[in-house]
């Protein structure tokens, strides 16, 4: 478990990390990724999340071939579905929408991939994932069809989180949903953060520097950015700085 193992002990340093999270569905050229992997070389980034609400390229494959042969970041799936399953990667998120009542995203697709990814030497991580409301619908709650958490309910996030947590849920990951236009907010980060022990993650709606500096101090560990980097490729480097001087404030470097 050396990715998990990386993220527990990153936790307990208090040191961030920052995961850039690519959309095979959105890569229409082999080009654009190896260009992202020379800006995420430069700018240290801790792992790449690789996956989608939806795929309709048959390109995963491709992705992940070019990520493992231009860099030694590590490659982490995050699936839409079970059909999302590369060997290749490092490890995958095991999600399990917890914060929905879908019992096909609960439990369900994870019985189909199982025997798969026993036979496979991918480190699995199972991972609470939550959904919480944002500005518009995301792909992610309208392809799940789940209402997600309303961003002012921090006792219904916090409590769901702890319970994802004390059914064995190795990682914590609150999503506000690609492309969403605002983000989850410093208090319910802070929330969650206080109720479990476990590693969270945070992504959707950031899109700025100073986003990123707040839900540091709320508590996330990691930081996810994806559809903001394509509109705005210096983010990366904004927001890795960022997260550098966070680490270097605690002497972590």
């Amino acid at each position: 478990m050396k990715i998990l193992q990386d993220l527990i002990n990153r936790k307990a340093r208090k040191q961030k990390s920052l995961a850039i999270l690519i959309d095979p569905d959105k890569i229409t050229e082999i080009s654009s990724i190896t260009n992202l992997i020379a800006l995420a070389k430069e700018c240290y980034i801790d792992f790449f999340f690789v996956g989608g609400s939806l795929i309709t390229r048959d390109n995963l494959n491709e992705v992940i071939q070019q990520l493992k042969l231009n860099c030694d970041i590590p490659t982490v799936l995050f699936p839409g579905n079970n059909m999302q399953i590369n060997h290749d990667a490092d490890a995958i998120l095991f999600l399990s929408l917890i914060s929905g009542r879908n019992a096909d995203l609960l439990i369900g697709q994870h019985v189909n991939a199982a025997p798969l990814l026993k036979k496979s030497q991918l480190e699995v991580i199972s991972t609470g994932y939550m959904l919480v409301n944002s500005a518009s619908t995301s792909a992610a709650s309208y392809m799940s069809n789940t209402i997600p958490i309303p961003p002012d309910k921090h006792s219904i996030a916090s409590s769901t989180a702890l319970a994802g947590e004390m059914l064995g849920m190795k990682l914590i990951y609150m999503d506000a949903g690609s492309g969403s236009k605002q983000a989850i907010t410093q208090k319910m980060i802070r929330k969650v953060n206080e109720a479990i022990s476990c590693p969270l993650i945070v992504g959707g709606g950031i899109t700025s520097a100073q986003l990123v500096q707040e839900a540091l101090v709320a508590g996330a560990d990691v930081i996810v950015i994806g559809n903001a980097i394509e509109k705005n490729p210096d983010l990366m480097i904004e927001v890795s700085e960022k997260i550098y001087d966070f680490n270097k404030s605690l002497n972590i470097h």
